[in-house]
């Protein structure tokens, strides 16, 4: 299993969020790599997830469209704090959970979800994780079976040989990119926006690193899908 964790120097990360978003269901052994006593958010239908894997509930916010209408009711029986939204509105139900996550404090969040669906919305997401308003927090996303960093300082990935990794710039050019542990290693080179220079690195150790002095890095482990009859690591 690849697991990833940021290097950074911000004491707040002492208090994580988990965010559950819509979507297709996450798979069931995400539940396991979840950080525990964090404060847990659910964006709309991200309640009916973390309610099928058993995970409790503190927040939930969004306008509530696509949520199973028993489940909010007993959550609301059950005491979770809802915050109702209008269909109209100018932010997603993630970003509002983000927002309300940024507002608790937290340093670091972990969203569970969003992938599956339309592909607007899977692209909004990703970008949305390193949008600059969030850059206080430290964060990562499991999308079905592939992980996500955003990467602003450095990030240690520990996983197999083999394994794809892929480095995408995003809202500006990411200077001084350095790598270690990979195939294709970078040394203090400059990666742009809309470039595939990044995509489809291999790890070839059990542990990687990936550093950026200035810009922003969202790191892809794309994982296996079981459907997929071709190899982990096989590139299209």
């Amino acid at each position: 299993m690849t697991t990833a964790e940021p290097v950074e120097d911000n004491a707040a990360v002492e208090r994580t969020a988990v965010v559950f978003t819509g979507g297709d269901a996450p798979r069931p052994g995400v539940r396991d790599l979840l950080p525990p006593g964090a404060l847990v958010i659910a964006a709309d239908s991200g309640l009916d997830h973390a309610v099928a894997l058993g995970v409790h509930v503190d927040v939930a916010v969004g306008d509530f469209d696509s949520v199973d209408p028993r489940t909010l009711r007993r959550a609301v029986d059950a005491g979770v704090e809802v915050t109702r939204h209008p269909t109209a509105k100018d932010a997603t139900d993630l970003e509002l959970a983000l927002d309300r996550a940024l507002a608790a404090g937290a340093g670091r969040v972990v969203v569970v979800g969003g992938h599956g669906g339309r592909f607007d919305h899977l692209l909004a997401n990703a970008l949305l994780l390193a949008a600059p308003r969030y850059a206080s927090m430290v964060m990562e996303a499991h999308v079905g079976a592939a992980r996500l960093h955003v990467v602003r300082a450095q990030l240690r990935v520990v996983g197999t040989p083999g394994e794809l990794v892929s480095l995408l710039a995003l809202h500006g050019p990411a200077h001084g990119v350095r790598t270690s542990g990979l195939r294709f290693a970078l040394h203090d080179e400059t990666l742009l926006p809309g470039s595939s220079r990044g995509v489809s690195n291999l790890l070839v150790a059990e542990q990687a690193t990936v550093r950026v002095r200035a810009g922003v890095l969202l790191v892809v482990l794309p994982g296996h899908d079981p459907d997929d009859p071709r190899p982990p690591g096989r590139t299209p």
